[in-house]
């Protein structure tokens, strides 16, 4: 996209930023990681002459740990993604404003999940430590211009909320299901952020938009997909259904395209109705493919539970 192009959108964007800002901080409601953390459960650690963690301690079964610290680590390298949406929408203005206000409220989402891990000794803390340590070390960097990354927060961000709201009541304990339904309330709100800008770009600049939309719809990969054993933990998730292409195509590929009307404007041309057409096969595919991978997955489920009877 061509640098003019970038500044005229971010100029011509800025007013619907400051009315959603508006919008954002008269709606949500500000909360503190530390009122979500059972405290009383916390004892010393062998450092301090207490006793180190054992993994009887945890009370999560095994999926639900490896759901909570892939959330948990995708939350830990909020610096590279503050640096890249201060890049891409710069620290001026409404848009800087949101920048600002948007990191702070990500913050509260690791601080919040690391103080009920290590607190309830949830998960090996040393193991976490070393894996926070080289997923923020490795960092994320993105290639994608303003368009392409305003459109791929939206559908992150309600990817991220459907992945916490179902981790919490897969861990079976009050406490992180209530943990995790408040972060992912906070998920929702930023996803109808930038969903609203991208329903603004689409009237400003529609075939350009509708471009970026097909970008990354087809090339959609989760901000935590570099950390290590990300593959394998995700097919854990996807078994459990926290995760899966169902979700992903059902509860927040289809939905958001549906808000923007993809399928119904009448605006687009060139390359714009090229790349609505590839959405459509896209779409069509993933579907598809959703639809094998649950039937895989009750296949799978009915024979294990056969051999659980036998």
């Amino acid at each position: 996209m061509p640098d003019k192009l970038v500044t005229n959108l971010l100029h011509e964007l800025e007013p619907v930023v400051e009315q959603n800002l508006e919008r954002h901080l008269a709606i949500t409601k500000d909360w503190n990681p530390h009122d979500y953390v059972p405290w009383s459960e916390g004892r010393d650690f062998a450092f301090l002459g207490g006793e180190d963690w054992s993994p009887e301690q945890s009370r999560l079964d095994p999926v639900a740990k490896v759901a909570m610290i892939t959330n948990l680590l995708t939350e830990d390298n909020l610096p590279s993604y503050h640096r890249e949406i201060a890049t891409q929408f710069g620290l001026d203005g409404p848009w800087g404003t949101w920048v600002g206000r948007w990191t702070a409220e990500e913050g509260r989402h690791g601080i919040a999940l690391r103080d009920y891990l290590v607190v309830t000794r949830g998960v090996d803390p040393v193991e976490l430590e070393n894996a926070r340590m080289a997923h923020m070390t490795a960092g994320h960097v993105v290639e994608k211009n303003m368009l392409e990354a305003v459109a791929y927060v939206s559908f992150q961000e309600l990817a991220t909320r459907v992945s916490h709201r179902n981790t919490g009541k897969a861990t079976g304990c009050p406490i992180a299901d209530q943990l995790l339904a408040r972060i992912a309330t906070d998920e929702n709100l930023h996803m109808i952020f930038y969903r609203n800008l991208v329903s603004a770009a689409f009237e400003t600049a529609p075939n350009e938009t509708m471009r970026a939309v097909t970008n990354e719809v087809k090339d959609f990969s989760m901000p935590g997909a570099t950390m290590e054993g990300f593959a394998r933990n995700s097919v854990t998730i996807a078994k459990a259904g926290i995760y899966d292409l169902r979700l992903h195509h059902d509860e927040v590929v289809a939905p958001i395209l549906r808000k923007w009307k993809v399928f119904d404007r009448e605006d687009l041309s060139g390359d714009g109705a090229k790349a609505r057409d590839e959405l459509a096969e896209f779409m069509t595919a993933l579907d598809a493919q959703a639809t094998r991978f649950v039937e895989q997955r009750d296949r799978l489920r009915a024979r294990q539970a056969a051999r659980t009877s036998a």
